[in-house]
């Protein structure tokens, strides 16, 4: 490894390259801002030609539109944050551009050889390999912080004051990889929540995200019977409740196809319950009850994909199912809460904890 030269500063100097997609930019910029180093973000946009270019796993930056993208010029940096197939070349190039003595920190699932980065925060579904540079958390990074669940608090309490309590926020995702959510599986988790309301005498917050689908949010909005608070995600909305919804429901009803959504409600400290989008052979879980399933072309593709494909194309977010429930975080809704040992280091602490490393190492 290349040794690391500063000069007279204490703290490395940091370049954020951001991901393209929403869920990885969260986890670049919740590291970011977690390591407490000043950090510099580098916006790239990118060229049609960059997913071809990355398969090639090469170093450059011909992917990217120069001229839409952040300025990627000496002085080089001490280390790189991202995330994506896309960025990977990139980063590497960066790296060349320094001598080999940028350290990249890479989030998720990679696609180039593990041993061209220096560090991977990863969690169960993408099947890594046990390595010395992999760090296999349980949940993905999140920005969810008791300041920003405060500030949540104070703003929507006095929206939700007139529903009884307690509060059961319903957190809904959409199609992922082999699982479906559509009317089937909104009927069965409007009802199911609802029953969890009504037993404790209390309401619901629901939410649907980007990918929940318009069948489905028909599906809840009719089905749903008990006091509700229902938000239709919206791009770009000021006013979205979902903080609110997290700092201050009593408990949680996640749809278990959202990695993200479930490590949110995580942090929260509170009972998590995941909904399972399947039924019988199609379920997310073994030994589920067999029941009506939706059903898409590219989902049962998928199955097949995971089943008889190499695993590096495919993810299996079942293993992240059965962490959460080994470690106690979180149940499937109707069963008896978990057991499990919660880990005392939170995954944003290992993964401040093994980032700095790479520097203690370094001298």
């Amino acid at each position: 490894m290349i040794p690391i030269s500063r000069g007279t500063s204490a703290e490395p100097v940091v370049w954020v390259v951001t991901g393209y997609r929403a869920g990885e930019r969260v986890q670049i910029m919740a590291l970011a801002e977690a390591l407490g180093w000043p950090y510099q973000v580098k916006d790239l946009d990118y060229r049609p030609v960059a997913s071809t270019l990355s398969l090639f796993r090469t170093r450059t930056r011909l992917g990217i539109n120069r001229t839409g993208s952040a300025k990627l010029k000496p002085p080089w940096p001490d280390l790189v944050i991202s995330a994506g197939m896309r960025n990977e070349p990139v980063c590497r190039w960066i790296r060349a551009q320094s001598g080999g003595r940028t350290r990249i920190v890479h989030i998720g699932r990679p696609w180039v050889s593990l041993e061209h980065l220096d560090l991977v925060i990863t969690t169960p579904q993408y099947r890594l390999a046990e390595r010395a540079n992999v760090l296999q958390n349980s949940l993905t990074l999140h920005g969810v912080t008791p300041e920003r669940l405060q500030a949540e608090a104070d703003r929507w309490a006095p929206r939700f004051a007139g529903l009884p309590r307690p509060w059961t926020a319903v957190i809904v995702g959409g199609n992922s990889g082999p699982y479906t959510l559509g009317r089937k599986a909104a009927r069965r988790l409007a009802d199911g929540a609802g029953e969890f309301a009504a037993a404790h005498g209390g309401s619901l917050l629901v939410t649907t995200s980007a990918r929940t689908a318009p069948a489905a949010l028909q599906e809840l909005t009719r089905r749903i019977q008990v006091p509700v608070h229902l938000y239709h995600w919206q791009q770009n909305d000021l006013d979205n409740p979902y903080y609110g919804y997290l700092a201050l429901a009593d408990e949680f009803i996640v749809t278990a196809d959202s990695i993200s959504m479930l490590s949110e409600a995580c942090a929260t400290g509170k009972p998590v319950h995941m909904f399972d989008l399947g039924t019988g052979r199609l379920a997310m879980r073994p030994q589920a009850e067999a029941g009506a399933n939706d059903l898409r072309l590219s989902g049962l593709l998928y199955r097949g994909l995971m089943r008889w494909g190499h695993q590096r194309l495919s993810r299996d977010i079942s293993l992240v199912h059965e962490r959460l429930r080994s470690e106690g975080r979180a149940n499937w809704l109707g069963e008896a809460t978990a057991t499990g040992a919660v880990s005392q280091l939170q995954d944003i602490d290992r993964a401040v904890a093994r980032v700095k490393a790479l520097f203690d190492d370094a001298g």
